[in-house]
């Protein structure tokens, strides 16, 4: 709706171009705009009125207003009246005796037209009901009107119509003959539009509070857009025009819902209270306090759902002390035999049942290359199994291991294993378990030990028994019936089947078909299996599984959990990337201003030796270990440079890659695919395999030796005196005396006088008596020049020496 800005300014009493001014300077009309006959919308009414005032009568519109709530009495022109009920009745039947006696007078037989009553003024009253559109016709012909007309009877005065939400009230029909034709009406709606809602200053019920620096606007339903709009602080057509923008059309006027409120008013950075009559004021409910009321929330629904779980236990200790062995005797399995060395270099997750009861083990390596997988073992388990060989003792490594189950703050066990070895010795163990502060329960400690020997199956039962009774006094409960969560044990890519990953669920049940999130990496569960190698369709909590789908290897150790879906755990994923990238960029990336001397170092930098390497491992751990044992080559003279690292087979794609980079391929209990062998051939591309993680070490420095450039070590053949100095046609030649090794001719040689080299060259000329000799030998005379010199003097000594080259050292 819209009106004339001439009009309006009529209304304030303000000049048209004056009012075309100021609507130009506030945006309401287009600055283009030269006309008063211009139209301002309607929605700008209430800001013409904040500044001109209140108006002299309301601005004419382009289309007619809604109908207010009460209307007007009816205005009739001077001299239309509207007869009463009771007149209209008295006239009919006066015309109905009239039309009688005119039909008895003449042919009762014959129809006589019934003449027309006299014109009437016109009158604009509400249209008749349908009853009054039936006329019925005229029974007879109405005798000719009389000449005289008799004096009309006096007009009721005006009656006002009701108002437009009642039926009026009409007179009853009055027939075609007797009923005076009456203009035309304007025309009703049966069903009129319901009048807005005008919100004044002083029905309003909205007010803004602050709580934490969070803007909460407080309401009682209807919410009318003029009030929200200031409530919000924008002016109600920029409110509009983003309600139109959501497909929802309102005026200032009308009302929106609570949702769409709810959405406008987070948008614009305010929390909607909307407190609805009867109901008492709700507490408001900050993103903080709700977060912590979900938290809450999911705690009591853990703790409902509580249940018993069994224990996941860790064997930790030193090399060779028998932690495979202990742990072959329980599984009834030879794992040690499979290993390379018979040293254990991945984490192996296995589940028995002994009484009944499940138990969860972790095998850990003994090696101290594998320090981080002992470290990840035992924070993710309840229980750790100290393993100690009852000849050896405490071992560096195995106080080591020690410290990672305190640190993770587990219960501790300690199994004194080889029982049945020659020099075993109990007590000392004991002795050296209370010097460390764990001593043993026998001894008036806490820590339970138990003597076991693995390879004859000795106090494995025992063991085992020990661990369910620590595990009760644990009490280890988790709630199974939530979404799955847990830790990545080991990570590997498998030929054929891509990505694996061994995990332990810690809380819910793990199911087929699970979106998983694992850091950047995310999974669709496409199988489970167990330890055994058996296909499974869930897995409860403490339940060890190797589980397929993943997008890529996941860190050892890193900590999953379940996604509504797959499309959800992509996008997790690519955050956690993207986070991941961010932390990564440091200040080093951004150029500054070097002095000279960096730079020269910088340039000394580009030209160091250098051994690229690109290494590929069976699974995450043990690439995790092998970078370790890399990263602890230090050397002045060369660097090392690990171009990628990843798990899986030796590829082409790793081929080019080396070749592009100039690297030698490192391969750690992986094979290679086929074709491999003659493409780095080709490339001249070096590939080295290894079981067993320090010969990988040892090889590793021997190619970074490789790199450097031979040491020059000078060797000594021989020496001689000077005693007199003969002319000869081409310059001098020195009589000597060999005192030591032996002369050879061609061999390079220096002349010493004194402390003070003098010369060095190669001897041209070497002669025995007038002979020439390739070789002179200590005793023996001889004589000797070098090329190029003739300077000698009685007492000078002549040098024989050779330079070898020596492979450097790192």
């Amino acid at each position: 709706m819209s009106a004339r800005i001439h009009e309006i300014a009529k209304q304030y009493n303000v000049e048209p171009k004056d009012m075309l001014s100021w609507l130009k300077e506030q945006g309401y009309v287009a600055a283009d705009t030269k006309s008063v006959s211009s139209t301002v919308s309607k929605i700008y009414y209430d800001e013409i009125e904040k500044k001109y005032g209140k108006p002299a009568a309301a601005p004419a519109v382009a289309v007619a207003a809604p109908a207010p709530a009460e209307v007007p009495a009816l205005k009739l022109p001077a001299g239309v009246f509207v007869k009463s009920a009771a007149d209209i009745v008295r006239e009919k039947e006066e015309v109905a005796k009239a039309a009688a006696a005119a039909r008895a007078a003449a042919n009762p037989a014959a129809p006589v037209a019934a003449p027309k009553p006299p014109p009437a003024p016109t009158m604009k009253a509400p249209p008749l009901p349908p009853m009054a559109a039936a006329r019925p016709a005229a029974p007879a012909p109405l005798p000719p009107r009389p000449a005289a007309a008799p004096a009309p009877a006096p007009r009721p005065a005006p009656v006002a119509p009701p108002p437009m939400n009642k039926a009026p009230v009409l007179p009853p029909p009055v027939p075609s003959f007797a009923r005076p034709p009456l203009a035309p009406s304007p025309q009703i709606a049966k069903n009129p539009p319901l009048t807005p809602v005008v919100p004044t200053a002083a029905a309003s019920t909205i007010s803004v509070t602050e709580e934490g620096g969070v803007k909460i606007i407080h309401l009682k339903p209807p919410i009318i857009v003029r009030e929200f709009a200031v409530a919000l602080g924008l002016k109600p057509f920029k409110l509009i025009s983003e309600l139109m923008e959501m497909s929802i059309f309102a005026s200032m006027n009308q009302s929106i819902d609570e949702a769409v409120a709810t959405k406008v008013a987070e948008k614009h950075g305010f929390l909607l209270d909307i407190k609805h009559r009867g109901e008492a004021a709700a507490p408001v409910v900050t993103p903080e306090k709700a977060k912590i009321n979900k938290e809450e929330k999911a705690r009591e629904e853990d703790i409902k759902n509580l249940a018993p779980r069994p224990p996941v236990v860790v064997i930790l200790g030193h090399v060779d002390h028998g932690k495979t062995s202990l742990l072959d005797a329980i599984r009834k399995a030879n794992v040690a035999a499979g290993e390379a060395g018979g040293i254990t270099q991945h984490i192996g997750a296995y589940q028995v049942e002994h009484n009944g009861r499940k138990i969860t083990f972790l095998d850990t390596p003994g090696h101290a290359a594998f320090t981080k997988m002992r470290a990840r073992g035992a924070s993710v388990t309840d229980i750790a199994v100290l393993v100690v060989a009852a000849d050896d003792g405490f071992m560096p490594q195995t106080d080591e291991a020690l410290q990672h189950a305190k640190d993770a703050k587990v219960a501790l066990m300690v199994a004194v294993n080889k029982m049945d070895v020659k020099g075993a010795n109990l007590d000392r163990v004991k002795q050296q378990m209370q010097e460390r502060q764990i001593a043993p329960e026998d001894w008036g400690g806490e820590t339970v030990t138990v003597p076991v020997a693995a390879i004859k199956g000795q106090g494995i039962s025992e063991l085992l028994d020990m661990i369910l009774l620590q595990a009760d006094v644990l009490e280890l409960k988790a709630n199974a019936k939530t979404e799955a969560s847990g830790v990545v044990i080991e990570s590997q890519v498998d030929v054929g089947r891509g990505p694996l990953a061994t995990v332990i669920v810690q809380r819910g049940t793990l199911r087929v078909g699970d979106a998983l999130v694992c850091g950047p990496h995310y999974a669709k569960v496409r199988a489970m299996f167990d330890d055994q190698g058996n296909t499974i369709k869930e897995a409860p909590p403490a339940m060890p599984v190797r589980v397929i789908g993943w997008s890529g290897s996941p860190d050892s150790g890193a900590k999953f959990f379940t996604a509504k879906n797959a499309r959800e755990a992509e996008r997790l994923a690519e955050e956690a990337e993207d986070l991941l990238k961010k932390s990564t960029v440091t200040d080093d990336a951004v150029p500054k201003d070097i002095s000279i001397d960096a730079l020269f170092a910088n340039i000394a930098a580009t030209t160091a030796k250098v051994l690229r390497v690109v290494l590929k491992s069976d699974v995450f751990g043990s690439l995790e270990a092998v970078q370790n044992v890399l990263e602890g080559i230090k050397s002045a003279k060369v660097s090392l440079n690990i171009v990628a690292a990843d798990v899986g087979v030796i590829s082409k794609n790793d081929v080019l890659m080396a070749s592009t980079g100039k690297a030698v391929i490192i391969g750690f209990n992986t094979k290679q695919e086929n074709g491999v062998t003659a493409l780095a051939k080709h490339h001249g591309v070096t590939i080295e395999s290894f079981e067993i993680i320090y010969e990988l070490g040892d090889r590793v420095k021997e190619l970074m030796a490789d790199l450097l450039d031979p040491d020059l070590k000078e060797n000594k053949l021989g020496g001689a005196e000077v005693r007199q100095v003969f002319p000869v046609a081409k310059g001098f030649v020195a009589g000597c005396l060999v005192t030591e090794g032996k002369i050879n001719r061609g061999i390079t040689a220096r002349v010493r006088r004194g402390k003070e080299s003098v010369f060095e060259g190669k001897i041209g000329t070497l002669r025995r008596f007038k002979d020439d000799a390739n070789e002179v030998r200590a005793g023996l005379e001889c004589g000797i020049r070098l090329d190029g010199y003739d300077g000698y003097q009685p007492g000078d000594r002549i040098e024989c020496y050779e330079v070898q080259k020596v492979r450097a050292s790192l």
